[in-house]
């Protein structure tokens, strides 16, 4: 079995006493090791898509199994053990914890997964070396430019290799010349450590990158292509 399979899936939100179809019928798997995207317009069910594989929300029908878990069925704790261990995400606001250093900010979830200190400092320098910061180890959040910033927050969603990096427009609040820096990395990353990326994006700049497009429209799967 592949690393995720959604079958039959919709997704309804309550709005007043009517409700809102996000997705609709949703059938789609991913591999390992895939450099994929959700493009689409504003509105079009892509960060919807995106929070359900990351179990941060469950399908209103069908079903979601990523890692050989069945979405719908995890408890709240269950989920987050999921997300701990096997996730990494990748926003558009960075959310670095800013009394925190760099170091710090990336070894953050490994001091949940209870990783000991000599492993710990070893996976956070391996990840700040991918990325290119061990320079700015002792900075602070408000001393980083925004493409340094987004590098800590990749650093910190690979540190401790997780199979699959969710990333929701993580190129919003770059300029080019960051974002394309940014992407050349992610695309190492996925190379070098086989971890799967999934975007959920709109930008033209990611869109040129991935390897396999999945276009949705109105909540629904209007195109999905491979990328030679």
């Amino acid at each position: 079995m592949g690393l995720i399979k959604i079958e039959n899936m919709v997704k309804r939100y309550p709005m007043g006493k009517t409700e809102f179809t996000a997705l609709k019928d949703i059938n789609l798997s991913f591999e390992r090791g895939e450099f994929c995207g959700l493009i689409g317009p504003s509105g079009s069910g892509k960060t919807t898509l995106l929070n359900i594989i990351g179990s941060l929300d469950v399908p209103s029908e069908g079903s979601a199994t990523v890692l050989d878990r069945n979405i719908e069925n995890l408890s709240h704790i269950e989920a987050a053990r999921l997300r701990s261990k096997h996730m990494g995400f990748i926003f558009q606001t960075y959310n670095l914890l800013p009394v925190y250093t760099v170091f710090e900010n990336v070894e953050f979830p490994l001091l949940i997964m209870k990783v000991p200190e000599d492993e710990r400092k070893k996976k956070v320098m391996d990840a700040l070396q991918w990325v290119g910061l061990m320079d700015k180890i002792k900075s602070r959040p408000a001393q980083l430019s925004g493409g340094e910033s987004q590098r800590v927050a990749v650093a910190r969603a690979i540190v401790k290799r997780p199979e699959l990096v969710l990333a929701d427009e993580p190129t919003a609040n770059l300029d080019a010349k960051n974002s394309h820096n940014v992407l050349k990395m992610m695309v190492k990353l996925n190379k070098e450590l086989k971890t799967t990326f999934i975007f959920a994006t709109h930008d033209e700049k990611v869109i040129g990158y991935l390897r396999r497009k999945i276009h949705l429209i109105d909540g629904k799967v209007a195109k999905d292509e491979i990328v030679n």
